[in-house]
């Protein structure tokens, strides 16, 4: 057990933690939740002691073993892959050290002897004369090859040294696992496999993620940092945001009558616990609910914006046609005879194994970047809003204050432009009262991507173009964001690593490879789990493709 007791902890007047006082234990995994810039990863820090509270401590339980994700992606340079991964069992891989040390000895002593066989008999209880068979094994279902366990980190792409400190993380079933974003930089295929590893995870697992699949997946309970408090509630993401949502409309309600209100939790709660029942995590999380009790059940605090997509006019028939599209970098091909055409109601999901592809294919269609051949041709009834994965260049002038940045953005149809009209569009995105004087080289990641979708909604536009709408937003804004595109009229072009978004937008999938494009009417799991798409994939990118 890992407990958590009257931890607080300021920076100058800004208030953290105050008097956070928590236990957790085996057998559960938290996802921690919150805005961004509540603490979430200084709370994970803190459990590790990396960081120290002003007040308070946290006390594990004695004998345990604690195991962190590094993010520091440089701090193994200059080791190998596979020893890298056995350091993720400090205690093992310094049994080892000394070890080896003893039998270099040139003059071995009866003392070393007896030091010597202490030492083997501690490695083989820990399983050390597997370890180096167990690391590989793990390198290779994260995906990491055989032929890559003897490089240095220094000479793998920051994609695969994500996968080498994940397998670290995991290396020797630590009694207590923090992960601090583990879903970066994965794939599907990682991420699904995560997910059943954590899922079968007996021991303390506590993850900070905004990945909502992720947490759906993988979460017995929800730790709720708000206001400087943590508060710890039964359930996976989808189960504390949609009964808070519940409860916030029973306070509502003045009119309905308490044993109403009780029976319609106590029926939200049955159905979850149904759901749960079929879970990869079934018992855990099925017993939880059971042991629920209604009053632990709390409306939320939470702000969420307000992300309201309006066409000025229904797009036509002609949308876009595309045909024999190529695209290479450096000699290296991203894609090439991409041909399709969208269709009204369409709501395209792409893919690719190499996303720099897909943000090339985005700029291409968006008339900044040019493609090597092939051809394009938006219909003529086509407005179009767009969300580039990057936008620094939208941020170049400093001296901006929210206002005046937005208002340059406003489209020649729109003629009334006062200040309560912009103030308007900025309050939807949360920014509020004097919040809309600040200058735009103060923003956060986040802020900026909120104010990029004040500018897109601005254009009334017919269609939707986004290259990871989800990047720097907080759970609260995913959560808006994924339900302002379910119930958006007009066409939606996107690409997004958040499984739930891509699984209840998208009705259609098309995937971009060096050699072509799959392209199928169906959702986003229809897609994964299809093995005909599988074979397909497999000819396309000439390597084996898992589920």
């Amino acid at each position: 057990m890992i407990s958590v007791k009257n931890v607080s902890l300021s920076y100058g007047k800004r208030v953290l933690f105050d008097e956070v006082n928590l236990n957790f234990t085996k057998g559960n995994c938290y996802g921690v939740i919150g805005a961004n810039g509540a603490g979430k990863s200084t709370f994970l820090k803190i459990l590790s002691g990396e960081i120290e509270p002003n007040k308070g401590n946290v006390e594990i339980s004695t004998g345990e073993r604690m195991s962190v994700l590094k993010q520091n992606h440089f701090e193994f340079d200059d080791i190998t892959v596979l020893n890298t991964v056995l350091m993720g069992n400090k205690r093992l891989w310094e049994i080892a050290k000394e070890r080896d040390a003893i039998y270099a000895k040139a003059d071995f002593t009866e003392e070393d002897g007896i030091r010597a066989g202490e030492l083997e008999g501690e490695f083989g209880e820990m399983d050390g004369y597997t370890a180096e068979s167990d690391a590989g094994t793990l390198l290779g279902e994260l995906g990491v090859k055989e032929e890559l366990h003897s490089l240095t980190m220094k000479e793998l792409s920051g994609a695969l040294k994500v996968r080498v400190l994940l397998a670290q993380a995991l290396f020797g079933n630590p009694d207590i696992l923090l992960l601090d974003e583990p879903t970066n930089d994965l794939d599907v295929e990682t991420i699904g496999w995560l997910e059943n590893f954590l899922a079968d995870y007996q021991n303390i697992v506590i993850v900070v993620s905004h990945d909502r699949h992720f947490l759906d997946a993988v979460c017995t309970h929800v730790a709720d940092v708000d206001r400087s408090k943590i508060q710890i509630f039964t359930g996976n993401y989808s189960f504390w945001y949609e009964s808070s949502q519940l409860i916030a409309r029973q306070v509502s309600d003045k009119n309905k009558k308490m044993e109403e209100k009780r029976k319609d939790l106590l029926d939200f709660i049955a159905r979850f616990s149904a759901n749960a029942s079929k879970s990869k995590q079934a018992t855990s999380r099925k017993k939880a609910l059971e042991k629920l009790v209604i009053e632990d059940i709390q409306p939320s605090n939470r702000k969420y914006p307000g992300i309201i997509f309006k066409q000025l006019r229904e797009v036509g028939n002609q949308i876009l046609n595309i045909e024999k599209l190529q695209k290479s970098v450096d000699g290296r091909k991203l894609f090439s005879d991409v041909s399709f055409t969208v269709n009204k109601g369409d709501k395209i999901a792409f893919l690719s194994k190499d996303h720099t592809a897909l943000t090339a294919f985005f700029e291409i269609i968006n008339g900044e970047m040019e493609a090597d051949s092939g051809k394009l041709e938006w219909g003529t009834t086509v407005t179009k809003a767009y969300l580039p994965n990057h936008n620094a260049e939208f941020f170049q002038d400093p001296s901006l204050n929210l206002m005046d940045w937005l208002r340059q953005f406003v489209p020649p149809h729109v003629t009334d432009v006062d200040e309560p009209f912009l103030r308007g569009f900025l309050g939807k995105m949360l920014f509020s009262g004097e919040e809309i004087m600040k200058k735009t080289s103060v923003l956060s990641g986040g802020e900026k991507v909120r104010c990029m979708l004040s500018r897109m909604m601005l254009q009334d536009p017919n269609v939707v173009v986004l290259d990871e709408p989800t990047n720097h937003l907080d759970l609260e804004s995913i959560q808006s964001f994924n339900e302002s595109m379910n119930n958006f009229k007009g066409i939606v072009l996107f690409t997004t690593h958040d499984h739930a978004f891509m699984q209840s937008v998208a009705n259609r999938i098309i995937e971009i490879t060096p050699k072509g494009i799959i392209d199928r009417l169906m959702s986003f799991d229809e897609y994964l789990a299809d093995p005909r798409v599988r074979a397909l994939r497999e000819e396309l990118y000439g390597e084996s493709v898992t589920a």
